[in-house]
């Protein structure tokens, strides 16, 4: 149970998968919520819903003026460097200006690094973002930097209900890649930014990961061997690739994930029949 934020409501901008878990613990646990979306789509109990852009401003004056806090989980409609920028860069620009709150909070991602052999990474760690998506983040992160109370979270691979993009492949039958690949459970990110929330003085940049990077080869691998599927060639041999996430920082800070690694993440998701 996420702990009650007071101080007036949290506004959660870009409520959708993330973000609406993250809205749903906090309303549970009696903190007021208002939840910023593009489409007007009813978020739950306790949960009050204003429509509103991002990328263009269009709403964002019913915001109240102050709030206990921001949360920044938007995500562009597209792959592309100006849907990038007029969401993370603009409309985290837009949010702040048309609301005042001692501490945001904002989803990043670990695609600011440039790491690509295997090595650990973690807040200590120089970004070379090795696309643009990187870069529009971290020019985003640099923002809100500047921001009194400002918080990143960089989380890694996504996965849970709903994102099931690895189980299709490995029920295809790929091999995969002697690539690391870093993971965190969709309520395990909502967690955590709960948990930043309620912390009293949070350092400006969390790792959000699982406890486990592993290998892409062998999570396939696994799930086919769980599903009782054929066993298929491994990748050929060659150097690893990739990068392995640390989330020391944010564990040493209280959080733990209720999912530490691809094992317990994907379990439930096999029984249930995904």
């Amino acid at each position: 149970m996420a702990a009650t934020i007071q101080g007036g409501p949290v506004v959660v901008a870009g409520a959708g998968d993330v973000g609406g878990r993250l809205a749903r613990r906090l309303a549970a646990a009696g903190t007021e919520v208002v939840s910023l979306r593009r489409s007007a789509v009813e978020a739950g109990p306790g949960i009050r819903t204003l429509q509103a852009d991002l990328a263009s401003g269009r709403g964002l004056q019913a915001l109240p003026r102050a709030c206990a806090a921001l949360v920044f989980c938007a995500a562009p409609d597209a792959r592309e460097e100006a849907a990038y920028r007029a969401i993370y860069v603009d409309g985290l620009r837009r949010l702040v200006d048309a609301c005042e709150a001692p501490r945001v909070l904002m989803t990043s991602s670990t695609a600011v690094y440039g790491e690509d052999a295997g090595e650990w990474v973690d807040e200590a760690t120089p970004v070379r973002p090795p696309a643009f998506n990187g870069e529009v983040l971290r020019e985003a992160e640099t923002r809100l930097a500047a921001h009194p109370g400002g918080v990143a979270l960089r989380l890694s691979g996504l996965y849970g209900p709903g994102r099931e993009w690895l189980l299709r492949r490995a029920r295809a039958g790929e091999p995969g890649a002697r690539r690391w690949g870093n993971r965190i459970h969709v309520e395990d990110a909502a967690a955590a930014l709960a948990h930043l929330l309620a912390l009293d003085a949070p350092a400006p940049l969390y790792l959000g990961s699982d406890d486990l990077p592993a290998l892409e080869c062998e999570v396939l691998a696994w799930v086919r061997q769980r599903e009782g599927r054929p066993a298929v060639p491994p990748p050929p041999p060659g150097p690893e690739s990739g990068r392995r996430v640390s989330n020391a920082r944010l564990r040493a800070s209280g959080w733990a994930p209720a999912f530490p690694d691809y094992r317990a993440g994907y379990g439930p998701l096999l029984e249930a029949g995904v």
